[in-house]
């Protein structure tokens, strides 16, 4: 699938998402990207053969965030701030709980700038790899506004709130050396092996029951807001999904016959 902002290939249940704007630096707003994003993950969660998401960018940056030309027209006394509320959390705010929310697995191969909007976008995913090139900066205040895309809440949970808070209220870029340091990213490779890289976790991850690791994810997502005890009562019900899967029958199947040679 092709579309005026995403590009999309599928090999088995690996499903590569590539931002396809390379003129606009993959901006995230002016353009069709949040009505792609969302339609994007309509599909994923219709489709129990999608097991993985990779997401990357095309050119030399992942993305730019809020395409600030754009937002010269806030400028205009017509619009209100409760027009420009509305904008937000009918616009950019949409595209962050549909990727956030995807029920598969989800990777971010950065290859390059991940600024302001584009540093949550990275953010959104479970899994971050960088190129060695690669770059984030949460560069809201450098242009006088907040993270309205949901950043505040996204990067604490990523890197703590000390280093969120140092990257928020700088605004200065960090390199793919420190992002590791901090937890941002889980490796960083060279620009010509991000591609391949991102591809054989997902393969590792893709070799798993899909089932399972839509519940696995939500359980996970879920123990990030909730207590101990209704974590484990939803476990349970996940589990109780689980054992009824054709795959863990023929994973136990498996386990049982090599069990008697």
């Amino acid at each position: 699938m092709t579309l005026p902002f995403l590009h999309t290939e599928r090999a088995g249940g690996i499903l590569t998402v590539t931002m396809n704007q390379p003129e606009t630096r993959n901006a995230l707003t002016g353009n069709s990207a949040v009505a792609e994003f969302v339609a994007l993950a309509e599909q994923v969660a219709r489709d129990a053969g999608i097991q993985v998401v990779v997401l990357t960018g095309a050119g030399p940056v992942f993305s730019s965030g809020g395409n600030v030309k754009d937002m010269q027209r806030f400028f205009d006394d017509a619009i209100t701030p409760a027009m420009i509320r509305d904008e937000y959390r009918f616009g950019i705010q949409r595209l962050t709980k549909a990727l956030y929310n995807l029920e598969v697995p989800t990777i971010a191969a950065v290859n390059g700038p991940a600024v302001g909007a584009g540093c949550d976008l990275a953010c959104m995913c479970d899994i971050r790899i960088a190129s060695d090139t690669a770059s984030f900066a949460e560069s809201f205040i450098k242009v006088g506004i907040v993270p309205g895309d949901g950043g505040a809440w996204l990067l604490p949970r990523v890197v703590g709130l000390s280093k969120a808070l140092e990257m928020s209220f700088t605004g200065d870029a960090i390199g793919a050396a420190e992002a590791l340091q901090c937890g941002l990213v889980s490796r960083v490779v060279a620009p010509d092996a991000l591609r391949a890289e991102a591809m054989r976790l997902a393969e590792r991850i893709a070799a798993n029951p899909g089932p399972t690791l839509r519940l696995t994810k939500r359980l996970l997502r879920e123990g990030q807001q909730h207590n101990l005890d209704t974590v484990l009562e939803l476990s349970a019900g996940a589990q109780a999904l689980a054992h009824k899967t054709a795959e863990h029958k023929a994973a136990v199947m498996g386990f049982v016959n090599r069990s008697r040679k």
